[in-house]
């Protein structure tokens, strides 16, 4: 299954009420959503029909989220038949929105990806998920920060590495998507500050001239689930019920142990 399927069946059983994605280029991905979206890319060129209700900013998701009110389109108060669609009536006025679901697909480079998921989580919630792409590269050409080859993912298969050892809150599952995987981030907790005061020392780490060193485990994806089988967990109601009655966070604890029976 590559990616563009993936992300077609996790729509359906995710069953979000908004979309975030970052890395717009041709809008293949973002036509998958039939939800409230908002879809950021500096150089968008978008050739597909869409058949949302988009947001679609040129601009680069740092400067998309130092906006004052960067999901403003998400706020039900501009529209309160779409927050009465969403079963939301209590928050026709507006209230900060949360993301349910978001895809990021941005620069190819570890320390960008990194504040990506970092923005992305402060306007999430637990039952939220977070996708990022091109998580396992193929070779180590593939992984290099300076592009030479037509195929590439850059370092960034490197925030999965960080998110394990600073965020063990979260479950991380690697997913092998053709052609250079994914990984889904569930258990986001938008007031956790780990890794925003840990940044300036994991750049230091972590950015390294290539060629860069891709564990083994990477390039064999000895981690990697298959996507038919994250798409077909049995957690996933229980995680759609939860976030529709707006359940605190203990509920997160069977989800939790749903995808660790599945990463084993």
């Amino acid at each position: 299954m590559d990616r563009h399927g993936f992300l077609r069946h996790l729509h359906r059983v995710c069953k979000p009420r908004n979309y975030l994605e970052i890395g717009v280029n041709d809008g293949r991905s973002l036509a998958l959503s039939r939800v409230p979206s908002v879809a950021v890319d500096p150089a968008f060129r978008v050739v597909t029909s869409i058949s949302c209700d988009v947001h679609l900013v040129r601009a680069t998701s740092d400067d998309f989220f130092a906006r004052r009110d960067p999901l403003v389109h998400l706020r039900t108060g501009r529209n309160p038949f779409r927050a009465l669609a969403r079963r939301d009536p209590m928050n026709v006025l507006g209230g900060d929105p949360r993301l349910e679901l978001s895809f990021i697909d941005g620069m190819h480079l570890f320390e960008y990806a990194l504040r990506d998921f970092m923005n992305v989580e402060r306007h999430s919630r637990w039952s939220s998920v977070i996708v990022l792409d091109d998580m396992m590269p193929r070779n180590v050409d593939e992984a290099a920060r300076d592009r030479h080859t037509k195929f590439w993912t850059g370092d960034v298969y490197k925030v999965v590495q960080v998110l394990r050892r600073y965020r063990p809150d979260l479950v991380v599952v690697e997913v092998d998507t053709a052609p250079t995987g994914v990984a889904a981030v569930f258990g986001a907790d938008p007031g956790n500050t780990v890794l925003r005061d840990a940044y300036d020392r994991i750049i230091e780490e972590y950015v390294v001239p290539d060629p860069q060193d891709v564990p083994d485990e990477v390039l064999s994806r000895k981690r990697a689930v298959r996507p038919e089988a994250l798409l077909g967990a049995d957690f996933w109601p229980g995680l759609v019920r939860a976030r529709t009655l707006r359940r605190g966070r203990a509920s997160f604890a069977p989800v939790r142990r749903g995808l660790e029976r599945l990463t084993g």
